[in-house]
């Protein structure tokens, strides 16, 4: 998986594999078949559904919150927005997309 996509604001997910695919591909002008996910939420935020190609076919993932909501940014300008798989965490855990309180990423060093 390379990059995580987010659609901004509500998308209706009555949408079947293909209507989300399509999406993808008109509105933002992205292709559904890389390695990427792309993540849409309802309009009452407590679900999401994940698209993801894989080979030779579409993962659909869908995720329902029994309590709470999911923290999803407000559909801007922009219709889709590029996050890390650590964002992507944060808001599948119910958090924001700004978390102040993150440790902040660290990379090993290399001892010579």
């Amino acid at each position: 998986m390379d990059r995580v996509h987010l659609a901004r604001g509500s998308t209706d997910l009555r949408k079947s594999i293909d209507g989300l695919a399509v999406l993808v591909k008109e509105e933002f002008d992205l292709d559904p078949f890389s390695p990427s996910l792309f993540v849409f939420c309802n309009r009452g935020r407590d679900k999401l559904k994940i698209l993801h190609w894989e080979h030779n076919g579409f993962w659909l993932y869908y995720r329902r919150l029994e309590r709470g909501r999911f923290q999803w940014p407000a559909e801007t300008e922009a219709s889709v927005i590029t996050v890390g798989r650590r964002e992507l965490r944060w808001l599948l855990d119910g958090l924001s997309l700004e978390q102040r309180k993150a440790h902040s990423v660290v990379t090993a060093r290399t001892i010579i």
